[in-house]
């Protein structure tokens, strides 16, 4: 097996340590969330405009994504996108599509740090922007153990209201894994963080070991700065193919899983409407 780091394993003397991952462009090619976009218009939540938006913001995320003042200004704006979605129906949408999006876009040398990780007695933490309902039931797929993501609130009507609990981004991801640390018992200068963007630094900056993973142009510089390693991931694989031997969750499971899949949708407007609405004077 390609050893893309080096990993010391954690006698059981010692104190528990984990690893925490950022998912999309670190463990997975692509968004999470802008993945479903033709599967939801399939579902009749967003017209066929919206498909054209979410494919445009697909590929300005590729290309390097917006800026953090960027998404802080559009997130008010933008999280009415998915007010009024019937819960049952997204979940029935995202628990029949799932594997067919996300298997084939694991990428190869994440899933090979995901098991160097639990070989040597470490946890693995998927902590996501993305909806907790997507990256529920792709962490289980990977195989770790837990998640930390975006939770957006439902009503008495079962619909949601567009309105977020809990938003996992940029120093809230730091204030988690400190948490995380605090009830599971973990060192945070021996554990080992990795993300792709500079508005996970605070993530980054709260461990002992952090990775920058296909970094955007911010987080390289602060990577080569601060002589973290950069890693090049770029072989997605199919999640099966890779991992044979991980179990795969049954339907009703997804199902369950999918509730507040709507803080995805949200987050998939995000690049879109930042690469609308850019300032002269934004960075990217």
């Amino acid at each position: 097996m390609l050893k893309l780091v080096e990993i010391q394993s954690s006698p059981h003397s010692m104190p528990r340590t984990a690893a925490f991952f950022d998912l999309d462009k670190t463990v997975i090619a692509k968004s999470s969330t802008l993945t479903f976009s033709k599967s939801f218009y399939q579902g009749g939540l967003i017209n066929r405009r919206a498909v054209l938006r979410t494919a445009y913001a697909q590929f300005v995320f590729l290309a390097g994504g917006a800026d953090h003042d960027q998404m802080e200004r559009m997130r008010a704006y933008l999280s009415a996108l998915c007010r009024g979605w019937n819960v049952e129906q997204v979940k029935e949408i995202v628990a029949e599509t799932l594997h067919d999006l996300i298997d084939p876009i694991i990428y190869d040398e994440a899933a090979s740090l995901i098991e160097e990780h639990h070989t040597a007695g470490r946890d693995v933490v998927i902590v996501s922007t993305s909806g907790a309902e997507v990256v529920e039931p792709i962490g289980e797929l990977l195989g770790a153990d837990r998640v930390v993501a975006t939770r957006m609130v439902v009503g008495a009507d079962g619909c949601f209201t567009g309105e977020v609990d809990y938003y996992a981004y940029g120093p809230t991801k730091a204030e988690a894994i400190k948490e995380l640390a605090r009830s599971e018992g973990y060192d945070l200068a021996r554990c080992y963080a990795y993300s792709d963007s500079a508005t996970d630094l605070p993530m980054l900056s709260a461990v002992g070991h952090p990775h920058a993973v296909n970094p955007d142009r911010a987080l390289r510089r602060e990577a080569l700065a601060r002589a973290w390693p950069i890693l090049d991931f770029h072989k997605p694989v199919r999640l099966k193919q890779r991992l044979p031997n991980l179990s795969t969750p049954s339907r009703p499971a997804l199902v369950a899983a999918a509730a507040a899949v709507g803080a995805a949708a949200v987050t998939a407007g995000f690049v879109w409407y930042a690469s609308r609405h850019r300032t002269p004077t934004a960075s990217r």
